[in-house]
C-alpha cells in the first residue's frame, strides 16, 4: 500500500468532506481515506498497482473538488 495526501480549498464543508469520503472509498484501489476538516488535508491510502497519484486526484477534481496545489 501507498500513502498520498492533497488538501481541499473545500474543507469546513462538512457535507463535502462525507462526500469525498464515501466517494473515494468507494473506489477500486483505495483502502482508506480520511479527511481532517480543520486544515483540509486528505490522507490517503491505495494500492499502487491499481491507481496512481494522477488518476486519484483527476477522480477528485472531477468530482467537483478543488485541490489546493
Amino acid at each position: 500500500m501507498a500513502n498520498m495526501t492533497v488538501n481541499l480549498k473545500e474543507a469546513g464543508k462538512s457535507r463535502s468532506i462525507q462526500t469525498l469520503e464515501t466517494f473515494l472509498s468507494g473506489m477500486d484501489g483505495i483502502e482508506r481515506a480520511l479527511v481532517d476538516t480543520e486544515d483540509g488535508e486528505v490522507k490517503i491510502e491505495y494500492n499502487e498497482n491499481e491507481l496512481s497519484q494522477e488518476k486519484i486526484r483527476t477522480a477528485i477534481l472531477e468530482n467537483g473538488f478543488q485541490l489546493n496545489e
